[in-house]
């Protein structure tokens, strides 16, 4: 009984170091796999039975663990950095898709796996904390393409907007601003890694947040994120709605491309009408097609995804980037920066980017072989993931290079979440 209690005291603080170390970094999450029973547990539950619980990493792998009564149960809020201010919590206030953390008994009996500690987060709690930290990212973040970067001041300068509505923002950071790149390839915020300040060049896209001016030139960046990403522009050449894959030859490159729609794409139709009034204004000449403003008529749609500069860029002038992560052990707690775009007034004098967030929302379904697209996707040769897809865009490849400005700078911060913010 000694040993067991002195085994205990031992562990706790060691414990509680690997807890703030999984806080910290969602690198640092998977479960070490190898032969032997791992230590430790880190994922979601997926079923309660009894006094059993099953946990899913996020590598995908299901462990259940029975729990006794003696097994200590804290309940942490998702961005908590130690265990100072957890509270503990009893077995039954678990539930089916809480995130936890389950250090392991070494002193369990033969054969069997068991808790010696729980440290879990509750998933209203992570919704919660989704929202606020979408909201914060509404109200103070900022994006745009990279005009020019000073690794020595730590200033970025972004363009963002086009036409009549296109400004300079100014980003200054500090030795405290966390700086994040997205990984090759994804378009997951969790998979996003630290990266520093010389990893970003001009014509990269990116999104900031922090305490912005009055007119929004000029930022004081907490958090930075950005990534590579391609535009692609062509008809679907083919199109399987089981995979979820579309094909289609892009009319710059001519290289055919590999497309894959995941939940997290965002993807909108543009009405003929409007897709003319764009094509116009985009030309240079009227846009108002039966005298129906910007505002047009079509319907409003929640969100507005990453946007991406022609051939190849970084991430998008204050997109969303997908999943729905946040770069800290509660998986699923974290900034997810973008959120509900509404548009803004209409008439002809609109922000045509406004327009395009007002543009109906598609699936996959609702597309046929030979619809002309417009794509923002994950950076690759000749596979990428879907981030942004606009369809009815046959009068926009008439003027391509004015289209891919526009897509270029449609972002959440130009007419999206700010514009909802704002309102």
């Amino acid at each position: 009984m000694n040993r067991k209690c002195k085994t205990r005291n031992s562990t706790s603080l060691v414990f509680v170091a690997l807890s703030i170390a999984l806080l910290a970094a969602a690198t640092l999450l998977a479960p070490m796999a190898s032969a032997q029973a791992p230590s430790r547990i880190v994922g979601g539950i997926t079923a309660i039975s009894g006094t059993t619980l099953t946990v899913k990493t996020d590598a995908g792998q299901s462990y259940q663990v029975d729990v006794p009564t003696a097994a200590s149960i804290k309940r942490v809020a998702p961005g908590q950095k130690d265990l100072s201010t957890a509270t503990t919590i009893q077995f039954s206030d678990l539930a089916v898709g809480d995130r936890a953390l389950v250090k392991l008994d070494p002193d369990a009996p033969a054969g069997t796996t068991q808790a010696l500690q729980i440290v879990a987060i509750k998933q209203s709690d992570v919704a919660q904390k989704q929202q606020k930290d979408r909201e914060d990212w509404q109200r103070r973040g900022v994006g745009g393409l990279v005009k020019s970067v000073d690794v020595g001041s730590g200033v970025i300068v972004l363009t963002s907007g086009s036409g009549a509505n296109a400004k300079t923002i100014t980003v200054n950071t500090t030795k405290t601003t966390s700086l994040k790149r997205y990984a090759t390839a994804s378009v997951s915020y969790d998979a996003a890694q630290p990266a520093p300040i010389d990893s970003i060049h001009t014509g990269d896209q990116l999104r900031a947040r922090g305490a912005k001016n009055a007119d929004g030139t000029a930022i004081a960046a907490e958090e930075i994120v950005s990534g590579t990403f391609r535009n692609i522009s062509g008809t679907i050449a083919s199109l399987d709605t089981t995979s979820s894959t579309l094909v289609v030859k892009d009319l710059t490159t001519k290289k055919q491309f590999t497309i894959h729609i995941t939940p997290d794409a965002q993807m909108r139709r543009l009405p003929d009408r409007m897709a003319a009034m764009l094509a116009a204004r985009l030309k240079g000449t009227s846009g108002n097609a039966g005298g129906t403003g910007f505002g047009g008529s079509a319907p409003s749609a929640s969100g507005a995804g990453p946007t991406q500069r022609s051939g190849q860029g970084q991430y998008g002038g204050g997109g969303q980037p997908g999943g729905q992560g946040g770069g800290q052990w509660s998986g699923q707690g974290g900034a997810q920066p973008g959120g509900p775009g509404s548009g803004g007034p209409g008439g002809a004098g609109g922000d045509p980017q406004q327009m395009l967030n007002r543009a109906p929302v598609i699936q996959i379904a609702d597309l046929k072989k030979g619809d002309a697209i417009m794509v923002v996707s994950s950076d690759g040769t000749t596979d990428v993931t879907a981030i942004t897809l606009l369809a009815g865009v046959e009068p926009l490849l008439e003027a391509p290079a004015a289209s891919q400005s526009l897509l270029n700078n449609w972002s959440m911060g130009s007419g999206g979440a700010e514009a909802a913010a704002a309102q």
